[in-house]
């Protein structure tokens, strides 16, 4: 059974990944392309804003749990 900090820090980490995901994206222009819908590549900036910024906000709550 995972304890909170754990869980945040887990979680965390995703959010960091998907983050690097989009930034890579951002200076690659990888396609993205959902139900034939092509996904324009300025999205990411904001999935590298909100994905960075959920991380933050899990890391800073697991480091606040003891």
């Amino acid at each position: 059974m995972l304890t909170l900090k754990q869980y945040l820090q887990i979680t965390g980490t995703i959010f960091s990944v998907i983050g690097m995901l989009h930034l890579i994206r951002l200076f690659t222009g990888w396609t993205i392309v959902i139900a034939g819908f092509v996904v324009p590549v300025w999205v990411s900036f904001f999935g590298v804003i909100i994905a960075w910024g959920l991380a933050y906000s899990a890391f800073t709550l697991a480091r606040k749990k003891k």
